[in-house]
């Protein structure tokens, strides 16, 4: 016997998720159904929230509820040094750190003709703006350490050449290596540590 439309459908939404296949999606569900005023209901109403609330920063490309995120509008970050990463998940676990307390920059992606990503769908017209108006001093390079991720920093470092200072994470970060999946002492090592690309 299966389980009943509705559930089918959670199901596999859920296997569409990073990590989860329909095996494991299929044990998720059943374990919150097991579990539903524990975890179902409250998981249903923090994903209406979310979806509801949750909205792009119009500055940096952060996770939001308002127009700009809490770093866009802190006055005690440090308004000259501008990190750049891939995702906002390399932007948390930046975060994570407390090791970088100036502003970021997402691009959403990185350079890739595989994927019909190029600078003008990374935003990279909306990046050399923000620089301009914002008086960047210093441009942080916090990019995977994949074959695309090197290329879209090569490529910034490139067009940025004698506007700003451009640095990367020093050599600490593997190649082939993706920023949330580090712990929090090489990434703030490798930031402290960074030189110039």
């Amino acid at each position: 016997m299966s389980a009943p439309p509705a559930v089918e459908a959670l199901i596999d939404l859920m296997a569409k998720l990073p990590g989860l296949g329909p095996r494991s999606a299929r044990r998720a569900v059943l374990h919150l159904l097991r579990k539903r005023a524990l975890l179902l209901l409250p998981l249903a109403d923090a994903l209406s929230e979310v979806a509801r609330t949750a909205r792009e920063c119009v500055t940096c490309g952060n996770v939001a509820t308002a127009d700009e995120c809490p770093i866009c509008t802190d006055p005690k970050r440090a308004t000259g040094t501008l990190c750049v990463v891939e995702d906002v998940a390399d932007l948390w676990a930046l975060e994570r750190t407390g090791a970088f307390r100036g502003r970021y920059h997402v691009l959403g992606g990185t350079l890739s003709a595989l994927d019909d990503m190029g600078p003008e769908e990374l935003g990279l017209p909306r990046l050399e703006a923000r620089i301009a108006r914002d008086g960047i001093s210093e441009v942080i390079l916090a990019l995977n350490a994949t074959v695309d991720g090197l290329t879209t920093a090569h490529y910034i470092a490139d067009l940025l050449e004698n506007r700003v200072l451009v640095t990367s994470l020093a050599q600490g970060v593997p190649v082939g290596g993706e920023l949330d999946y580090l712990d929090d002492g090489t990434i703030g090592a490798a930031l402290k540590a960074r030189g110039r690309l």
